[in-house]
């Protein structure tokens, strides 16, 4: 079942293995997956989700920000400014950020990167096209279709899970309590009709 949604600003995190690197520049860069496809996502036992391969076809060239644990005050790199790089391939979003060597903060965290202290990553944004499916085994299962990015994080704990979780708990009632009530509608539509 296909459905839209605007104007509900989420939180989605993985592990990636972000890496370092030094360019021939001498530039200092902070590297890896923000966000990987197809690839299920436990949100609570029975509940999945995963990101289509083309959730971000209509999105990478929107002013996006790369953070530090979603602190919109230590932002470490933007599209706009060309020191983040975003780009599709068939395994995810993947992300360069190139670190700004006259930022504490920034240096800091490539610090924590480069030791493996710090290794995750969310990203924030905007569902605009999803899939909800309720599988034979009773299983449920949302596909992101289509989303607008706001920024992606280098996280030190994956972000807002708690939050995320009572997010679909609260879309898996709002879907159920549709569909109690279209089944209401069709069967006083047969019940008026049988009258007749």
């Amino acid at each position: 079942m296909e459905q839209e949604r605007t104007n509900k600003r989420i939180v989605r995190s993985i592990h990636s293995d972000f890496k370092t690197r030094d360019s021939d520049d001498g530039k200092k860069h902070i590297e890896g997956y923000f966000a990987v496809f197809n690839s299920d996502y436990e949100l609570w036992p029975g509940a999945t989700e995963s990101v289509d391969s083309h959730a971000f076809d209509n999105t990478l060239s929107r002013d996006i920000r790369a953070l530090q644990d979603h602190d919109t005050r230590l932002v470490i790199g933007r599209n706009k400014a060309h020191t983040l790089t975003l780009k599709v391939d068939e395994r995810g979003l993947w992300g360069d950020v190139i670190i700004n060597e006259d930022d504490q903060d920034a240096l800091n965290l490539y610090a924590r990167v480069t030791r493996g202290d710090v290794d995750q990553c969310s990203f924030g944004f905007e569902i605009n096209k999803e899939e909800f499916e309720e599988r034979a085994d009773g299983t449920v299962h949302w596909t992101i279709k289509d989303v607008n990015l706001f920024e992606v994080s280098v996280v030190t704990f994956p972000a807002y899970e708690s939050t995320s979780v009572s997010a679909r708990k609260n879309d898996l009632s709002e879907i159920k309590k549709r569909s109690v009530d279209v089944f209401k509608r069709n069967l006083m539509t047969k019940l008026k009709g049988g009258q007749k």
